[in-house]
């Protein structure tokens, strides 16, 4: 049985070489590489050495959110965006049976973002791209960004969605650990709602988007959102179908921290639509995600193996 990890992270060691030996990186600091966290900065043969010992098989690495860049000028975020996928790419050539990638690209410009997706999928081999849940605050549901949905549609590009700082909660409570451990959730739940109120998901039904943290409050909410649908005319002025009729057009990754939850996301969306995501190596991650699948007795042997790696084996192509 194999194991693989759709969301594992990467801080460059290209961007460490430089801000620890005083130099500029992009104008990126140390703090936002989390160089505090010891294994960022890692060797990609640790890293390895360390997916032995938690028996992750492949890793499907993307870089740390603080690499996105999107508020600033599009030639500094192409730059960046095109070391990060160089050097993930560079760790595939390394690592073939080992490490796989999605890219990092420049979502303020529609343009440079469909050029480095494409460079990064048909040129260097990535499987698609990792993005924010909005741009500068602008959502998915904006037209603006219909030529990047079309695009990756057409590359079969695997999106996987994954919040940056500030999440939604911050500006309200920035303590207790909280914009991260409940506001990736309701970030993630914003986003689900936004691709399907907005009729993205309709207009390119093909998107392959996976939503982390296991889509956040998104299952645990649906009925509330159906209910939105059915009395308010708002909603129904770009799909005609409940909210709930799309919690299949998504995938999620199994990182909820807890067996009745993953046990509900599955019982909702089907075992085939949730993949192995561990969220490595940050604090929130799953420490021992391969035992913790394995162990719990309320996943079936077949749900297990299509968590650990048969769907994303299929969807991949790894």
């Amino acid at each position: 049985m194999r194991t693989i990890d759709i969301h594992a992270h990467l801080t460059l060691q290209r961007f460490q070489h430089a801000v620890l030996n005083g130099k500029d990186w992009h104008g990126m600091t140390a703090e936002e590489g989390e160089l505090f966290n010891p294994r960022n900065a890692w060797t990609p043969q640790q890293r390895i050495t360390d997916m032995d010992s938690i028996g992750i098989d492949v890793q499907v690495v993307t870089t740390n959110v603080a690499f996105y860049k999107y508020d600033q000028p599009v030639d500094v975020a192409t730059a960046i965006a095109r070391e990060c996928n160089d050097e993930i790419h560079q760790m595939m050539m390394d690592n073939p049976n080992r490490i796989s990638g999605l890219a990092n690209v420049p979502m303020q410009d529609m343009n440079a973002a469909v050029t480095e997706m494409d460079r990064a999928m048909n040129v260097l081999g990535m499987k698609g791209v990792m993005i924010n849940d909005h741009v500068n605050d602008v959502l998915y549901d904006d037209p603006r960004f219909d030529p990047f949905w079309k695009a990756a549609e057409e590359m079969n590009a695997f999106i996987l969605i994954h919040q940056a700082r500030p999440t939604t909660v911050t500006p309200r409570l920035n303590k207790y650990h909280l914009p991260n451990s409940i506001g990736n959730l309701t970030d993630r739940t914003i986003t689900f709602a936004t691709f399907v109120y907005g009729g993205v998901m309709d207009k390119y039904p093909n998107l392959k988007i996976c939503l982390c943290h296991g889509g956040g409050y998104t299952c645990f909410g649906i009925g509330r959102m159906d209910r939105g649908w059915e009395v308010s005319p708002e909603v129904r002025v770009n799909t005609q179908k409940p909210p709930s009729e799309y919690l299949r057009s998504f995938y999620y990754d199994c990182l909820t921290h807890s067996e009745p939850a993953l046990r509900y996301l599955v019982n909702t969306v089907g075992a085939d639509r949730v993949v192995l995501g561990t969220d490595w190596p940050a604090d929130m991650m799953l420490d021992w995600p391969v035992g913790w699948i394995l162990g719990m007795d309320s996943l079936t042997q077949d749900e297990k193996e299509l968590i650990l790696w048969k769907n994303l084996e299929g969807l991949l192509g790894i």
